[in-house]
């Protein structure tokens, strides 16, 4: 199998190992506190099981397992490859690893607005299937109605993935250099994999006002309110909530991070690692 044909595979099978197992509940949780900012941690926590039970934390996993399989795709062929492109050229680590996920993050964006915004639909409003929302979008806006947010995605997914891997890619470096001698070349433990993504899925979360804006432009249009752009949405929201309310479900975002950086990122590197000693 050619390597990218591979990276097109893996992608798609860790993104929705990822979603099927904790991704989804804290998608799901994050998006309730997104347009529900006045509810703080636990008491949205709470209303989300009170509203269906533990099933509720997988509200819309059909949507979710689509996204999760194409962007998964189109994440990990072209940052593996941009990534490899670059270190081929002597970029540094960091920087390398933020352009390769901005560039992946970016392309992930024309698979993801539709299935996030029928996702955010689902979660946000009451008795609302998958089904009834995309005949519905269809029938009274066609292919544009599953597109609104669309920018705050972009900036998010870019921003996301920029960070998760140049973060991840500096914490790496830094691991090579206080346990490796700063041997460039050094292939570090499992343990000091995990730790490189779960600090760095930590740092990729100071992007989440994008988030706050993607989850309240899609939820507002699926409630049928009137459409304004990412800034706008974005001084509306500080307007009514403050600061606070830009970081509004920011803790499930750490846990989705941490949780997403650990598939994508670093299990892609102990997977090749792996088949390097087969």
């Amino acid at each position: 199998m050619a390597p990218q044909s591979g990276n097109m595979v893996q992608g798609a099978v860790l993104q929705c190992l990822e979603a099927a197992t904790l991704g989804m509940p804290f998608e799901v949780w994050k998006t309730r506190m997104g347009r529900n900012r006045h509810e703080t941690t636990i008491e949205a926590f709470k209303n989300v099981y009170k509203s269906g039970g533990a099933q509720a934390f997988w509200k819309g996993t059909s949507a979710k397992m689509v996204e999760s399989a194409t962007k998964g795709c189109i994440l990990l062929y072209a940052k593996e490859s941009i990534l490899a492109s670059l270190n081929k050229t002597g970029t540094s680590p960091g920087i390398a690893g933020a352009l390769a996920g901005a560039g992946g993050g970016i392309c992930q964006v024309s698979v993801m607005g539709p299935c996030t915004f029928l996702v955010t639909a689902v979660v946000t409003q009451k008795n609302a299937t998958v089904g009834q929302f995309m005949k519905q979008t269809w029938a009274e806006q066609g292919i544009k109605g599953f597109y609104p947010g669309g920018s705050a995605i972009a900036m998010r997914q870019a921003s996301n993935w920029a960070s998760r891997q140049g973060f991840t890619e500096f914490v790496r470096n830094q691991m090579r250099n206080a346990f490796h001698g700063g041997d460039k070349k050094a292939k570090l433990t499992n343990r000091q994999e995990i730790y490189s993504g779960i600090i760095g899925g930590i740092m990729a979360c100071w992007n989440h006002p994008f988030e706050v804006a993607r989850i309240e432009m899609q939820a507002s249009a699926a409630a049928g309110e009137a459409k304004v752009n990412m800034v706008t949405t974005l001084r509306n929201i500080h307007s009514t909530n403050g600061t606070q309310g830009l970081f509004q479900g920011v803790i499930p975002r750490v846990g989705l991070g941490i949780w997403q950086t650990l598939f994508m990122v670093i299990a892609p590197k102990l997977i090749a690692n792996y088949m390097e000693k087969k």
